[in-house]
């Protein structure tokens, strides 16, 4: 498991999203966020208090992403993608609003071609604010795990209030201008198993993704070192099939 240890960080080579400079608007030395998923790469979440306070005001992580695409820029390197990642959720940044304007300036002046992408679970969807946010960019990544309320507490495990039928709701709003990204996995976790890519779980992720109609459709399976033990990474082919299902109803997929 690991941190980022800086606001701004990369450019990395995505899977998903080509040459991503990451942006982390959580603290660099603790994870914040709203769900202590099973598979996440920055490790369980320990502490589940979201407060203000904790997060790195906006004008310094402005400062820290202008500095490194000066620095890119300097270099003759390339960016696919400015993407908020990091060490958690970002919208739950009480300043998340400034930094995205603040970036789309920054955006346009140092790389005007390339998009701007945000990874982010969702919980905070409800807030108007947020939504409205995330439809200003090109790339609203929205997280998708579980098809039913049972497995999205199982593996997700929400530190806030939240039920996966609101989170639902909540992504039908962006009107289908929004990415569905859904990690596809099985395993045991606290004695229970799970495959959330067949069965009833896939019959029900269908139905939400022909619901919310989003652009595209990205899956992909575990490729880190994860917190809990019992998951299995689901092999290419499996992920094909899952992904033909979607496409049946119209909707484009891409695997990684």
């Amino acid at each position: 498991m690991f941190l980022w240890e800086s606001i701004a960080f990369g450019p990395i080579h995505s899977r998903r999203l080509g040459r991503s400079l990451g942006i982390n608007v959580s603290p660099t030395k603790d994870k914040i966020c709203s769900f202590n998923c099973v598979y996440c790469e920055c490790g369980w979440t320990v502490n589940t208090e979201i407060r203000p306070e904790y997060f790195p005001p906006a004008p310094l992580i402005l400062e820290a992403i202008e500095a490194k695409l000066q620095d890119c820029k300097t270099k003759d390197i390339d960016i696919d993608s400015l993407t908020f990642s990091g060490n958690g959720e970002p919208t739950l940044h009480p300043e998340f609003g400034k930094i995205m304007d603040g970036l789309l300036v920054l955006r346009d002046q140092y790389y005007p071609n390339s998009l701007i992408t945000c990874l982010s679970n969702s919980t905070q969807l409800y807030r108007q604010d947020v939504r409205e946010v995330l439809m200003k960019i090109e790339n609203p990544v929205m997280k998708l795990d579980a098809s039913s309320e049972q497995v999205f507490q199982l593996i997700d495990r929400p530190t806030v209030p939240v039920a996966l039928a609101e989170i639902i709701e909540w992504l039908t709003q962006f009107n289908g201008q929004l990415i569905i990204q859904t990690l596809l996995f099985k395993g045991k976790v606290d004695g229970v198993a799970f495959n959330n890519s067949s069965g009833i779980e896939l019959q029900l992720l269908v139905d939400h993704i022909v619901k919310i109609n989003p652009r595209h459709v990205m899956l992909y399976s575990l490729d880190r070192e994860t917190p809990a033990k019992s998951l299995i990474k689901l092999p290419k082919e499996e992920l094909e099939k899952v992904a033909d299902v979607i496409r049946s109803k119209g909707i484009a997929v891409k695997v990684y």
